[in-house]
Order: C-alpha cells, then sequence, then structure tokens
C-alpha cells in the first residue's frame, strides 16, 4: 500500500526505498517460498532438478533468497504445442529463482497497478477473461456503439520484448532484471543465450509483459478524438480496439499501435491482425461476438468448442482400464471448467450439444468395454434416474460404505451473467478495499445460492 501511494504521488524515490525493505523481509522471503512450494509448478524442477518438498527443505530456502552473492542458472527450456500445430517454448526456472521472482514481483506488482491501463484484464488481481469480455459488451452493445475491430495479435510478444526498454523502464532494482534476462537457457545439453524477450513460465514475466504494454490505452487516445468510439480492451498481449470506420482504425489507429510497440522492440502480426465490421463477427478470448441484426451475442467460438469437444473424445478414447469413477473423476475437472469459463455468455444452447457429443461418446466407450451386454444391462450399470436427462454414474465400494461418483453435465453449470470489476479500482489503494470485499463476498453468496439450487433440482 505504502509503495502504490509513493508511487501515485509521485515520489519514486521512497517508492525505490520501500521495495528495497519488501524484499529485504524476512515475511516476504517466507510468503515467497510458499507462493513456489504450493502452485501448479512446485514438482517441477529447474536445471539443477531440485525441489522443494519438505519443511525443512522450505525453511532452509527462506535463507537463500538474498541480492548479495545471488546469480540465476539457466531456464530449462520446454516446448508445449499450440492451437496452429506450433510448439510454444516454455522457460522453466530452478525453484530458487522461482522465489526471488516472487519476492520481486510483490514489489513490483503494486507499482504495475498503479500504473496499469483501466482496461487491462490479464493476469491482475481480482481480475479475469470474464472481465474483458464484459468490457467487450459494454463497448459494442448499444444501438450507436462502434461498429469496427481491429483485431491485434503481437508477434512472439514474450519472446521479442526489447531488453533495453525493460532495464531502462522497469521500476525495481535493474542488476537482478538483468541477471534474469541474461540467464539463458538450456536446450538440448547446450548453453543457449537471451538476447530479447522475457521466458514464459516464470513468475514475474506476465507482470514485466503488462508493464510494457501499459500506456497503449493512452497512445490510442493521443491518435485519435474520443468522440470516434475508440475503446482499448486487452488481456495480456491479446487487445482489441473499437473505432467508428474501418478508415480510422487502419489510417490512425494501427499507425499509433505499431509506433507504440516499435519502441518496445515488438510488431504486429500482418497475418493475424484484420479489422473486421461487427456484423461479420470476431474471435476474441476464445468467445465469438457478433450483431444479429442490431443485437450483440457473445457465445462460445467454434474454434474453441471444437478444440474442447477433441480433447474430451480424446480422453475418452485414451483411458484404456481405466474405471468408470476414474473416468469420471478424470473428466469432471475439464467440463466443470470448460463450462464455468463459457458460463457468462450466450452458452445454453452449446452446453447442450456438448453433452450430446460427450453422451455419444461415453455410448461407444461402454459399448467397447461391453461388446456383449445389452443396452439395458448398459443403462442399469452406468446411467442413474435423476431430474437431469441423463446421468453417468457408478457405485463404487470403500471402507466407509458406497460411493457414486456422477458426471459433470455443461448444462447443469447453466449460464449466470457476470458484473464487471470498475475498471479503475486499484487493490492495493485503501479506497478501493470496501469495494473490492463487497464485490468478492456478493460473489460468494450468488456462488452458494447457486449451488443450493442446482442441489434442490
Amino acid at each position: 500500500m505504502r509503495i502504490a501511494k509513493a508511487v501515485k504521488d509521485g515520489k519514486w524515490g521512497k517508492a525505490k526505498i520501500l521495495q528495497r525493505i519488501l524484499v529485504r523481509s524476512h515475511a516476504a522471503r517466507m510468503l515467497a517460498v510458499k507462493r513456489v512450494t504450493s502452485n501448479k509448478g512446485k514438482r517441477t524442477a529447474g536445471v539443477d532438478g531440485i525441489l522443494w518438498t519438505t519443511p525443512r527443505q522450505k525453511i532452509l530456502a527462506v535463507d537463500t533468497l538474498h541480492r548479495h552473492g545471488y546469480r540465476p542458472r539457466p531456464l530449462r527450456r520446454i516446448y508445449i504445442p499450440k492451437k496452429n500445430g506450433k510448439k510454444r517454448p516454455l522457460g522453466i526456472p530452478t525453484m530458487r529463482d522461482r522465489a526471488m521472482q516472487a519476492l520481486y514481483k510483490m514489489a513490483l506488482e503494486p507499482v504495475a497497478e498503479t500504473l496499469a491501463d483501466p482496461n487491462s484484464y490479464g493476469f491482475r488481481p481480482y481480475r479475469s477473461c470474464a472481465d474483458a469480455i464484459a468490457q467487450c459488451f459494454l463497448c459494442l452493445s448499444k444501438d450507436d456503439s462502434a461498429r469496427w475491430v481491429l483485431e491485434a495479435d503481437i508477434n512472439a510478444c514474450f519472446d521479442e520484448i526489447s531488453h533495453e526498454w525493460l532495464l531502462k523502464h522497469i521500476p525495481m532494482d535493474k542488476r537482478v532484471l538483468r541477471q534474469w534476462l541474461k540467464a539463458g537457457y538450456i536446450e538440448e545439453d547446450s548453453l543457449c543465450p537471451t538476447r530479447s524477450g522475457t521466458p514464459q513460465g516464470g513468475i514475474v514475466s506476465p507482470t514485466l509483459a503488462n508493464i510494457v504494454l501499459d500506456g497503449l490505452e493512452a497512445a490510442v487516445r493521443k491518435a485519435v478524438p474520443r468522440r470516434n468510439k475508440v475503446n482499448v480492451i486487452r488481456y495480456a498481449d491479446d487487445f482489441i480496439i473499437t473505432g467508428a470506420s474501418k478508415e480510422l482504425l487502419q489510417m490512425k489507429i494501427q499507425p499509433a499501435v505499431e509506433a507504440f510497440l516499435k519502441q518496445r522492440g515488438l510488431s504486429l502480426s500482418q497475418e493475424k491482425t484484420r479489422i473486421t465490421r461487427i456484423e461479420d463477427g470476431f474471435d476474441f478470448l476464445g468467445q465469438n461476438l457478433r450483431k444479429y441484426r442490431g443485437k450483440l451475442l457473445i457465445k462460445p467460438s467454434v474454434a474453441n468448442v471444437k478444440a474442447f469437444k477433441r480433447m474430451i473424445g480424446e480422453a475418452i478414447r485414451n483411458s484404456g482400464f481405466m474405471t468408470a469413477g476414474d473416468l469420471i473423476r478424470k473428466l469432471n475437472p475439464k467440463i466443470r471448467g470448460w463450462a464455468n469459463y463459457h458460463s457468462p455468455v450466450v452458452s445454453s444452447k452449446i452446453f447442450g450439444d456438448v453433452d450430446s457429443y460427450i453422451y455419444n461418446c461415453l455410448w461407444r466407450w461402454m459399448k467397447r468395454r461391453h461388446k456383449d451386454k445389452s443396452k439395458g444391462w448398459l443403462v442399469q450399470k452406468y446411467w442413474s434416474k435423476g431430474s437431469a436427462l441423463w446421468r453417468f454414474s457408478t457405485v463404487e465400494k470403500t471402507s466407509k460404505g458406497e460411493r457414486i461418483p456422477e458426471l459433470v453435465r455443461a448444462s447443469g453449470i447453466g449460464v449466470v451473467r457476470h458484473v464487471k470489476v470498475k475498471s479503475a479500482v486499484n487493490p492495493y489503494d485503501p479506497k478501493g478495499f470496501k469495494y473490492l470485499k463487497e464485490r468478492k463476498a456478493r460473489i460468494r453468496r450468488d456462488n452458494k445460492r447457486r449451488n443450493a439450487l442446482k442441489k434442490a433440482a
């Protein structure tokens, strides 16, 4: 809070001193270790193969988080598949480097939040994709809203950010930052240097990328008058810009965006960057936004639904000799997570279509396992009766009695409208504490009411 206030007041010297106090704090170092040993990557080691799993290892690790004598190890390079068939490189730091990044992120995040663009929603506390989509609805749903949208795509954003720009503009310890940027990575037992970019996989990388792209809204506003229905909605490195005409977006806004990115060593992808009319629709963050006879409807995109169906179908086909209970436990998080993501938009019909697809996949799965059994036998073994049209379940015997795991249905999640977070709220400013607390409590109450209605049905 004190760092955020100092930055807001323009007292950068005081902010720097407060940052130094925070990263030297024993409590902050303990919290940094806790965060890297309790997140999803806690079982993924870096190039040294070391993991912090026991309480003794964790408490000893706290005393290693010091700037003096610190030198980060190279990253372990791995690749994950992308939607277009290509592979995305990830750099995995060692546990100590991750903890150091978590420690310095605590001191950097208040600065980033204070200076952030109002309509930036990616990798920020109390913000989500649902907030970005809700902002799109506010900017495009009215009769007199903008009819043209610039869909922007940055070429390899995390890999191309200029190190010189980062070292000049990121308000943190320059020596530590330079060591992170120049640590290199190990690939096929060879040390490769890093001359640009910030590694995807590092804890501090999303915050650095957000700071790099903050100021985009101001640059666009400066290029055109406000009356031209210009709005910038950004989630990490994905963003759209609305405008009153195609010419405005093409002749004024796109050149301003390109100039802004060029200063940071970035550029727009000419293949993926396009200007679209709202009546033709466009995809953003897995949703399709399009006006039908003047009414804006936001639905799960065709590509997103196909990818989800493919993932579920492969999971069922590759289940091998997995029991029905294990298959249910494998599928439930996938179905629940996907349906919850799309629950704020117009998705009821698509949820029903997805349920039908899963139903057919499960029937094929059952017939492969029980080739000589009748349809009635299969229904009695795997389908339970209830208020829903169908419910895939099984009976498991445990030491405490019988357990009946049931498969989640996407249509059972339902559609719940999302209330967008205020664009200007800062979680490190005391003025926003009451609003964020009330918003969190309201979301909790809505979820309880929603779950109670489901159980009653």
